[in-house]
């Protein structure tokens, strides 16, 4: 009885077809989220590279295990950014444009993974340069020139 009754409606009253690109209204994706877990990777990995060496108290302890696991969130998180601008922003025609953007992202995800597992200061560069480059990308696909700035 309800199919033959939304048919009739449907059949009334068709409904406009509909499409999208993405998961969520236009506008809601930025690189800048991820730039900003990435600095802050960055950030905790200069701290980590800073402390004393040698240092065994609880005080110095703490620190170093409170750095890790914030260094390790960030590159998470900025991975994260990364993989859904990736797979949910970027269309077919935005890879006819930049045929090197998949290699670009993988890159991209990879250094995140490498700013997890060790403390290179290198690494979290060229993570912060990888995201510049999306970040340059991104917004030529939406035809506007925005800065790209970091906090530090």
């Amino acid at each position: 009885m309800l199919s033959l009754l939304t048919r009739i409606i449907s059949q009334r009253h068709p409904a406009p077809a509909v499409s999208a690109h993405c998961d969520g209204p236009c506008g809601i994706y930025d690189p800048a989220s991820a730039r900003i877990a990435a600095e802050a990777a960055l950030s905790m990995t200069k701290k980590l590279l800073a402390l004393q060496a040698g240092a065994h108290d609880h005080e110095a302890a703490n620190m170093y295990s409170r750095y890790v696991a914030i260094k390790d969130e960030q590159a998470h998180i900025a991975k994260t950014e990364l993989l859904v601008l990736w797979t949910d922003y970027f269309k077919p025609a935005h890879l006819e444009a930049y045929p090197d953007l998949h290699t670009t992202f993988w890159k991209a995800a990879k250094l995140c993974s490498s700013v997890k597992v060790h403390v290179s200061l290198e690494d979290a560069e060229a993570l912060m340069a990888a995201i510049q480059d999306i970040h340059k990308i991104f917004w030529a696909t939406k035809n506007r020139e925005v800065a790209y700035y970091t906090a530090a």
